[in-house]
């Protein structure tokens, strides 16, 4: 008959560490979509400051404020 709980405890605490495993692997996957984003965000923001940059410099010298 003990055996019998073992087997049930076994089952038990390797179903838990099946779903904390599962779990562990959706927060990286949701992190890795978050970091890939927040990526994305950084190089539009420098792109875009590097094209208003390199257009300010093409502009002749008489079109701007003394």
């Amino acid at each position: 008959m003990r055996l019998k709980i073992i087997q049930i405890v076994a089952a038990l605490i390797a179903a838990l560490a099946f779903l904390l495993a599962f779990m562990a692997a959706g927060v990286v996957f949701v992190s890795t979509v978050f970091m890939a984003a927040g990526l994305a965000a950084v190089a539009w923001l420098a792109w875009s400051l590097i094209r208003q940059v390199g257009a300010r410099g093409r502009k002749p010298a008489g079109m701007s404020r003394p």
